[in-house]
């Protein structure tokens, strides 16, 4: 019984002296978003799963809270023996997590879709960007290829430089479909002003569908639910039933009302009527930040995740691919492949983007 005692102790002991903490901070959309809040923790507990680390989630209710939960989260950390990690979560954290990080130079901070504001990036600060104008891309032209009235939307939260590089990217994806096929789709688009405000992006969505869209993509983090509810009522009501095989036919036959997700693969949430997602890998950045930090495998700066880094992708449309044609697919897995070469280049601002002018692309079959 002693033996058994003396053992339990140090089993105690090495927990506590080997403890490592990972803690995201996030933006006000919070967990729940079923995007970029959701991805990020979802890649931190793979990591923590696979160390054995403790994890922790503080949430923001207003960009007030950045600085005192960043701070809260570094004080934590520093008194794990084995230290840890903190997570800031989106782009209106950019000005708190670099104040916070220079307090603690002991601490590991990530940063998801944060750039550093000067060249020079604290030695214990890694910050993850992303080509979203590339899976923002290719949901356009996904877009462009469906819709039936000729008219696609476009709905972001608030106009920060991620939301953007969305939106450069769908509308370069219209613009080559366009131009490949003769086509002349147009944009529609809008701003909630807002990451986290569900009912706006429904009044959004329900308004550019009544403006004549059949296809709209949001890049608004849960504004987005509100866009996906919209399409899914709009489609129910056309179909008369939720069930998606109905929906399905009911699309092949003669289309309807869709949304495309954004971030994470949000098509699960309105099987049939999520038509694609331009996921980001806010997932695989915070599970490579976590294992470097745990590992000391740390290398500060930027790291950008693009196509081919496998940092941005298409959703498997799992339930909607049958309602695009195979001369589609076909064409989207050639266009993946010239960006991944650099021969087509997705623009990533509006000067690019008024610039932008479609290469000679000749698909070979």
């Amino acid at each position: 019984m002693k033996k058994l005692f003396v053992f339990a102790i140090l089993a105690l002991l090495m927990v506590s002296v080997f403890a490592f903490k990972a803690i995201m901070v996030t933006d006000t959309g919070g967990l729940g978003d079923k995007s970029f809040n959701d991805g990020t923790w979802a890649g931190i507990k793979r990591a923590a799963e696979e160390l054995g680390i403790e994890t922790k989630v503080i949430q923001s209710y207003e960009q007030a809270d950045y600085i005192s939960n960043l701070t809260k989260a570094a004080q934590e950390i520093q008194k794990e023996p084995d230290g840890g990690i903190v997570y800031a979560v989106g782009f209106m954290m950019t000005d708190a997590l670099f104040e916070v990080a220079q307090q603690f130079p002991d601490v590991y901070f990530a940063g998801i879709d944060i750039a550093p504001p000067t060249d020079v990036v604290p030695p214990n600060v890694i910050s993850f960007l992303f080509k979203e104008q590339e899976s923002a891309f290719l949901v356009g032209y996904v877009a462009a290829a469906t819709t039936r009235t000729g008219k696609v939307g476009f709905i972001g939260g608030i106009p920060i430089p991620p939301v953007e590089r969305f939106r450069y990217g769908f509308e370069a994806g219209v613009k080559v479909y366009n131009e490949l096929h003769g086509t002349n789709v147009t944009i529609l688009k809008g701003y909630a002003n807002s990451f986290s405000d569900p009912k706006k992006g429904k009044d959004l969505a329900l308004a550019q569908f009544a403006e004549g869209a059949d296809v709209i993509f949001h890049a608004s983090g849960a504004v987005g639910n509100g866009v996906i509810e919209a399409a899914k009522e709009k489609m129910v009501s056309l179909v008369g039933s939720e069930d998606m095989a109905k929906i399905i036919e009911y699309a092949f036959e003669n289309g309807g009302f869709f949304a495309m997700g954004v971030d994470v693969d949000q098509d699960y949430m309105a099987p049939g009527v999520v038509l694609a997602s331009a996921m980001k890998g806010v997932d695989t950045a915070s599970y490579y930040g976590v294992i470097w930090a745990y590992n000391g495998e740390w290398t500060p700066g930027i790291h950008t995740l693009g196509l081919a880094e496998n940092g941005v992708r298409l959703s498997p449309m799992k339930y909607t691919k049958g309602l695009i044609s195979n001369r589609t697919v076909a064409e989207l897995e050639y266009l993946v492949y010239l960006i991944k070469q650099g021969i087509l280049v997705v623009p990533n601002t509006e000067e690019a983007l008024k610039s932008f002018r479609v290469p000679n692309i000749v698909f070979p079959f």
